[in-house]
Formats: structure tokens, C-alpha cells, sequence
């Protein structure tokens, strides 16, 4: 690739995605039930697990997914709120619920982030879903649920955007805009991913093969000691966050090493950490994100890779949660390849 080339790329965040086959709708080598991959004419429903989101909200995720052959299937939390939630607890729950057992639903898109799926996720029974996998798409919040379903119904879901980050228009939407939805149809048809982004620095070079889980630090800080969370060892492990001090980053990181996330992981990927609230004028607390996840990974030898397109940003990419993927961290090039 000439090098101005991969300089524009680099800015976007993202260097050209691969094609590869699409993988066989088996389950893998380590436990965890892979949902079949989508096909044109199934169903996909939107519902609201965690905050409030109203159909105008939604309205051009539904046109675009309807245009890419899918149907559509509105949850009864759509449209309601009880203050900053879409309906109360066992609302949300319900929506949900009927939408893991309907086995005419194919996948379920949450419809926003925010707050809520805490409240809600031990009122599930996820027994029917356990036999019938389907994807669960989504981000930020929506971590609580990635976490329960790989670490308690080991099923593989979806870490991506949402209907709210659909552009208003398709036709003006930029390049990284369009590019990240599509990361969404195709990690639903079964295509497998394979990112190359553009190096950093700071950089820890080194391979890695392991199942990939993560999301949200706030959240899988929330879910430690709880039957949620995660198991992370021989795993690879990605993170975001957003509006957080720095001080308070680098107290979730040091939950994580404390809890022993750290202790046995495979490789670790940073994504986007935005919107960090100012420090105190008369009380900086001196570190920055680089600084903070150096200390607490000294001691260890995985890979880590920083600035991975994921997160609370414009350029955030489909993962899937649960599927072996090979992170490589090279001083000149990064890549993280699902295997199977």
C-alpha cells in the first residue's frame, strides 16, 4: 500500500477491512454457542433493554436494515419511559424476554445505551434462548449483556453500534459512518472480521489467539464479583469508556488487576477512551490513558494495542463478543483476525 494511502486510511482509524469466507454456523472449540448468521428476509428486532428511545429515534436504522433485506419487529419498549429508562424493570425485561423466545426473531438490535440493563438482566430466563442463540447487538450499556451471555450462557453476541448512530442520511453520510454500520451487516452475515488499523507508538508488540470479550470498563468493573463477569484468562480483552476523569480510569484498571483480569489475559486492545472530563485545576491527577494502562500492564507480556476503532466515537467497528480472534501488534501494523 503506498504510504499516502495508508496515511488517509490511518486518519480515518481503519485501513481497509478484508474479505474472507464466511465461517460454518458451528460452535467453537471452546464452549461457546455461535448464533446462525443472518440471510435476507429474517427478522431482526429492536427493543429497549436499558434507556429510553423513541421510533423517530430509531426510524432510519429500520429504513436502512429493511434495505439490506431484513424485517423488522418493533419491541413494545420502544416509545416508553419511565424517566430515563424505555418502561420500567420488568417492561424491559418482558420486551426482551419475548424477543429471545420468539424463534422468528434472528437477532435482537437494543435500541440505545444509557442505564438499566443492570436492573434487569436476572429477571431473564434464558433457558429457551440457551437451545435457539440468536445475535444480541450493541454497546456501552449494553456491555451487561455481552457479559452475562458469554459468561453465563456462553453465546457469542454482537459489540456495535446501535440505531441511534445510523446516519439521518445514507446518502451524505461519510466514510467512516457508512463503513461502520456495514461492520454491522457483515459481522451479521457471517463474514469474518478482520481489521487492520494503523499502529501506535506506544504499542506492545506481540500475537495473541484467544477468545475475544470486553466492552465498556465501567461496566465490567460493575459486573466484577457478580455471577456476570467475566472469566479473562487466555482471553483477549478490549476497552472503552466515555466522560470519565482520568483518576477514575485508573481506579477501574486497578479493579481489573486486583481482580486478576489482567493476570492470565492473552492480549489487550484500547479503544476509545472520549469525552475525558477535565482534571481539578489545583489537582491534576498527571496521568494519561497511555500512562495508566502502561503501569498496570507492566508485569505482564501480552500484546496491547491502543487506538483501536471501538467505543464511544464515530469510528466504531463491529466485534464479535465470544469468537477466537488473533490480535497481531507489530511496529508497523496491527490486526485483529477472528479464526475459527
Amino acid at each position: 500500500m503506498q504510504r499516502k494511502s495508508f496515511l488517509q486510511l490511518a486518519s480515518l482509524g481503519l485501513l481497509p477491512l478484508g474479505t474472507l469466507a464466511a465461517p460454518e454456523n458451528n460452535s467453537n472449540r471452546n464452549r461457546i454457542k455461535i448464533p446462525p448468521y443472518l440471510k435476507k428476509g429474517d427478522t431482526i428486532g429492536i427493543c429497549c433493554p436499558s434507556g429510553f428511545s423513541t421510533m423517530a429515534d430509531i426510524q432510519q436504522s429500520i429504513i436502512q436494515m429493511e434495505s439490506w433485506g431484513y424485517q423488522i419487529k418493533l419491541g413494545q419498549t420502544i416509545g416508553k419511559r419511565d424517566f430515563t429508562f424505555g418502561g420500567t424493570d420488568a417492561e424491559r425485561a418482558a420486551d426482551f424476554q419475548q424477543m429471545m423466545d420468539d424463534d422468528g426473531v434472528k437477532a435482537i438490535m437494543c435500541a440505545t445505551g444509557g442505564y438499566g440493563a443492570v436492573r434487569m438482566v436476572d429477571l431473564l430466563d434464558f433457558s429457551r434462548f440457551k437451545k435457539n442463540p440468536k445475535w444480541v447487538i450493541g454497546f456501552s450499556d449494553i456491555t451487561v449483556l455481552h457479559s452475562h451471555l458469554h459468561q453465563v450462557v456462553n453465546t457469542a453476541s454482537l459489540h456495535s453500534k446501535m440505531c441511534g448512530s445510523f446516519p439521518k442520511d445514507w446518502a451524505t453520510a461519510d466514510e467512516v459512518q457508512i463503513n461502520t454500520i456495514l461492520s454491522v451487516k457483515k459481522a451479521l452475515e457471517g463474514e469474518l472480521i478482520y481489521y487492520p488499523i494503523a499502529p501506535n507508538i506506544n504499542n506492545r508488540t506481540g500475537s495473541a489467539e484467544g477468545i475475544l470479550v470486553g466492552g465498556n470498563l465501567k461496566i465490567l468493573e460493575n459486573m466484577s464479583g457478580s455471577v456476570s463477569s467475566i472469566n479473562t484468562e487466555g482471553k483477549i480483552l478490549f476497552l472503552e469508556d466515555v466522560s470519565e476523569p482520568l483518576y477514575n480510569i485508573d481506579r477501574m484498571f486497578c479493579n481489573l488487576l486486583r481482580a486478576g483480569k489482567l493476570t492470565k489475559l492473552k492480549g489487550l486492545i484500547i479503544g476509545g477512551f472520549t469525552s475525558i472530563k477535565p482534571d481539578t485545576p489545583d489537582s491534576p491527577f498527571g496521568r494519561d490513558i497511555i500512562t495508566i494502562v502502561k503501569e498496570k500492564v507492566d508485569q505482564f507480556n501480552f500484546p496491547v494495542c491502543f487506538d483501536f476503532p471501538v467505543g464511544h466515537q464515530k469510528n466504531n467497528y463491529a466485534l464479535k463478543c465470544g469468537v477466537i480472534h488473533r490480535l497481531t501488534v507489530e511496529q508497523d501494523a496491527v490486526s485483529l483476525q477472528e479464526i475459527h
